[in-house]
């Protein structure tokens, strides 16, 4: 359901998404951008938009997990874990409004997002 969720939203925002490779650079800076948007609403005791906005990284996360082709082997099994990881870290964030835990989970992305910039311009 997250999945679809995540995928439907940006499709819907970015017609023209060139390809599947710049779909999930997509989902990483979106991961980023709803992270900040959470760090905000705890920092502003607004706990609707805090809801609202780990939902959608939730969201992300999860059609992350989905899209693995667990025939590639470790590399996919690391992200699987990594990527539930992250989810259990933006659960605690949400119940204990630790913003500490969504700085963990957006470095961990920021760090995935630089490295997939740079394995898909080598690829490119």
């Amino acid at each position: 359901m997250y999945g679809n969720v995540a995928y439907n939203t940006y499709s819907q925002n970015n017609i023209n998404i060139e390809s599947p490779l710049k779909l999930i650079e997509m989902l990483y800076e979106g991961v980023l951008r709803f992270n900040g948007q959470a760090k905000k609403a705890i920092r502003d005791g607004d706990i609707e938009k805090k809801v609202y906005w780990l939902n959608r990284s939730v969201a992300i996360v999860t059609a992350l997990i989905a899209a693995l082709d667990m025939s590639q082997g470790q590399v996919s099994e690391y992200l699987e874990g990594l990527y539930n990881h992250e989810l259990q870290l933006l659960a605690s964030a949400g119940i204990h409004n630790e913003t500490d835990k969504i700085d963990e989970v957006s470095n961990v992305f920021k760090g995935l997002l630089e490295a997939w910039r740079e394995s898909t311009n080598v690829a490119n």
